[in-house]
């Protein structure tokens, strides 16, 4: 048989081309089209701050955290010990772990101040704390905080992004990553007044994380809050153009933002940027109302400690925290880090006079601000974090004390924690955790666990390694949840 008689089976592969070469082009012409629409559309893409599905049903759905910058004594404030009161003045009875100033290390020194057992639930405080004290009932204190970082810069990189040997995203990042924010008009994660040592930015940095999940500060500690009040807002509105014409030159910046996204599209650095102008842009709809504590009214401003120059500043902070939770932003820090670093909660000398003026200063908001929270229906779900990066030494430096991250307080209220407990001890003199121990890694993982996520499955793939905040590190304390 001859090849022009031989049947075929189906088009030979020339008529096969010829006959689908059509089709080949509309597929690529679609293509193009929908790239174009991608280009020309108002709607932009899904924001990375979109909310998203916790891993489970969370307890908490926001965080306040109220940082005490240079470590407040333990000893002096949530753990008394009366042991120092029996061996005050005698030499060190027992074998120091590593210590930021060895040189200088005194006898045993007792508290200046004095405790009391308040609430139904008999938790003692010392009179640094008086109005904490009365609403000492919503605390959970923990007492058996245990960090790696004997000098500030480590310990505070540590507390914020869980490792102080190399750069990583901050808490705060980590929560956005997961979670997202609820309002897209507004940052997701907010520093006020944050310290600008001791790691500065780094520690409310996204590192690797997409930059769209980076803090944003509000001013810093160096400022005073006669120019720092209006100085959030002062600068979103344009007095040289209407409303209507920035909004049509925002709109033309974001197309044009987009466009040159498409031809970058493996630039992180520039994704983060766009993501920031967008946001600067939605915040016209809504910063200036959240920021404008004007509207709060005379006894709501009181109750933050506005009325008095000693508590304004963090009555402040404080006071803005709950407007901007209260409006969805996911995660607030105050930053309590009061004239410059000689007056830091960092009491090598002096420590009676300057512990007691910074508690002037923070006393009054934190309790306003827990009593508020409950009167607007926030409790349940904000999750209110105290504590610095470390605690002091129940030895003397001078009539001050030394860092301590073997053993040192922190407390949470709301979200989800059981009132009026109190978790974990340290050893008669406070120097080391002994019962109940949580590592900075098990402090990380049970905020997580309250706000939905797991954090052995939060994680982001950097560098051909799966990360997580935890690091290889965890263990989310359950005692503590209701």
């Amino acid at each position: 048989m001859s090849n022009e008689n031989t049947m075929r089976i189906g088009p030979s592969r020339r008529t096969l081309l010829r006959q689908t070469g059509c089709g080949f082009g509309a597929v690529a012409l679609a293509a193009l089209c929908a790239e174009d629409s991608v280009l020309t559309s108002p709607k932009a893409p899904e924001s990375p701050m979109a909310p998203k599905q916790a891993h489970f049903a969370p307890r908490a759905k926001r965080v306040i955290f109220l940082f005490m910058h240079g470590g407040p004594s333990h000893i002096d404030t949530f753990d008394p010990k009366p042991r120092l009161d029996e061996d005050h003045g005698k030499p060190v009875p027992f074998e120091r772990s590593l210590t930021f100033n060895p040189k200088n290390v005194g006898n045993l020194m007792k508290s200046p101040f004095e405790f009391r057992r308040y609430g139904q639930c008999g938790a003692p405080v010392s009179n640094l704390f008086p109005q904490v004290a009365e609403v000492v009932d919503d605390l959970c204190i923990l007492r058996s905080l245990v960090g790696d970082g004997v000098d500030h810069g480590a310990a505070l990189l540590q507390l914020h992004t869980g490792s102080f040997v190399f750069e990583r995203p901050s808490m705060g990042s980590w929560l956005l990553y997961g979670l997202g924010t609820e309002n897209q008009n507004l940052p997701g994660f907010i520093i006020i007044k944050p310290g600008l040592t001791h790691g500065g930015g780094r520690n409310w940095g996204s590192s690797f994380l997409p930059g769209a999940y980076q803090g944003t500060p509000i001013g810093n500690d160096k400022m005073e809050l006669s120019e720092l009040i209006n100085e959030p807002v002062e600068h979103l509105r344009s007095k040289r153009v209407t409303s209507d014409q920035q909004r049509f030159e925002h709109e033309m910046l974001r197309k044009v933002n987009r466009q040159h996204a498409e031809r970058r599209s493996s630039d992180p650095r520039l994704e983060a940027r766009i993501q920031a102008f967008e946001l600067a842009a939605r915040m016209q709809l809504e910063a200036r109302d959240a920021f404008d504590i004007s509207k709060e009214s005379e006894a709501t401003r009181k109750l933050y400690g506005m009325d008095d120059k000693i508590t304004e500043d963090f009555g402040w902070q404080c006071l803005l925290a709950r407007r901007l939770v209260e409006r969805g932003t996911r995660f607030v820090q105050c930053f309590h880090a009061p004239g410059g670093l000689q007056y830091l909660w960092d009491q090598h000398t002096e420590l009676a006079r300057v512990h007691a003026k910074n508690a002037r200063q923070v006393d009054r908001p934190i309790a306003g601000l827990l009593k508020d929270l409950k009167a607007r229906g926030l409790w349940n779900d904000t999750l209110v974090i105290w504590g610095g990066e470390f605690g002091r030494t129940p030895w003397a430096q001078a009539d001050g004390r030394d860092h301590n991250p073997y053993g040192y307080t922190m407390w949470m209220a709301g979200g989800g924690v059981k009132a009026g407990m109190t978790y974990g001890t340290t050893d008669e003199f406070g120097y080391h955790a002994v019962e109940d121990r949580m590592h900075i890694h098990d402090l990380h993982a049970t905020i997580l666990h309250l706000m939905g996520l797991d954090h052995e499955h939060l994680t982001y793939r950097y560098a051909g390694r799966d990360f997580r905040l935890t690091d290889v590190h965890g263990v989310v304390a359950h005692k503590i949840m209701v």
